[in-house]
C-alpha cells in the first residue's frame, strides 16, 4: 500500500513527511483551497507563505512527529527562515500526498 511518506532534509536533520486524509483535510481548511489548487499555487509561484508553513507542519505530523514538536520545528525552520527556502519541500510534500512518494511501487 502506498502511504505517500517521504524523507527529506529539513532544519537540523532528515524528517519523515506525509499528508494523510486528515492532514489534507486540515490543510485545505488552513489554506482555504483544495489540495489540487494548493499544488497548482505552489507550482505556479502564486502561493502564500501559510501554504508553505502549514504544509510542512502538517506533513511532519502525518510523518509521525508530535503536533507540539511539529509546530516548534515549523516555527524554527519555516517562519524564521526566508520563505523561498522551504517552498521546494512544501511542493514535494503536497505532490507526494496526492500522487504517492516517487519511490513507492503502485499496488504494494
Amino acid at each position: 500500500m502506498r502511504d505517500a511518506r517521504i524523507e527529506q532534509p529539513f532544519g537540523d536533520g532528515t524528517y519523515p513527511f506525509r499528508l494523510g486524509y486528515g492532514q489534507i483535510t486540515e490543510l485545505q481548511e488552513k489554506c482555504d483551497c483544495g489540495p489540487m489548487r494548493l499544488l497548482s499555487r505552489l507550482q505556479s509561484g502564486d502561493w502564500k507563505i501559510e501554504d508553505v508553513f502549514e504544509t510542512v507542519r502538517l506533513g511532519l505530523i502525518g510523518g509521525g512527529i508530535e503536533p507540539k514538536e511539529a509546530l516548534k520545528l515549523a516555527g524554527r525552520y519555516v517562519k524564521d527562515r526566508p520563505p523561498l527556502e522551504n517552498h521546494p519541500l512544501a511542493l514535494a510534500i503536497v505532490f507526494a500526498g496526492l500522487a504517492g512518494a516517487p519511490d513507492e511501487t503502485v499496488g504494494e
